[in-house]
């Protein structure tokens, strides 16, 4: 059965997920290291993870397999649900593929460099209106294929 992944800490997206999530009737898991508020849904499962580094990324990543959906922006949790077959999207709407997933590593590694050095001060454009739209564009098909995959995998 897909299940439906949320990196949810920093989440921009909680509310549209759990609306997919609704509609298709995927369980919607929301891992975070804290408490937050979250709309009432019959599809919605809190998990709060111990405080620490990666607590809620290595929960994540032990969990997700293939025929599961994965939302996060953290590059590395991305490239562990991949590897395992989940499909991953960002919060922007970007699909994580893992034919392009040594690039997006590399690419995090070197502006993490730059920013410890002072060279880049920003961590990127604000999310907006134009990422919201294309998640949510992007998810409900997403959410299509990940489906198939989960059926694909109980008939054989």
């Amino acid at each position: 059965m897909t299940k439906l992944y949320v990196d949810a800490d920093a989440c921009p997206v909680k509310a549209e997920a759990i609306r997919v999530g609704e509609r298709y009737d995927v369980p919607v898991i929301m891992v975070s290291n804290a408490f937050f508020r979250l709309p009432e849904s019959h599809v919605v499962e809190r998990v709060v993870v111990p405080e620490g580094p990666d607590q809620a990324d290595d929960w994540i990543a032990e969990r997700a397999t293939a025929g599961d959906l994965v939302v996060t922006a953290d590059v590395p949790l991305a490239s562990r649900c991949v590897k395992t077959g989940a499909l991953v999207i960002s919060p922007n709407g970007k699909p994580f593929a893992e034919a392009a997933m040594g690039m997006r590593l590399a690419v995090r590694d070197l502006n993490t460099q730059l920013r410890e050095i002072g060279a880049i001060k920003e961590s990127g454009p604000p999310f907006s209106k134009t990422d919201r739209s294309r998640f949510l564009n992007q998810l409900d098909p997403l959410m299509r294929r990940a489906i198939k995959i989960s059926e694909d995998q109980k008939e054989a």
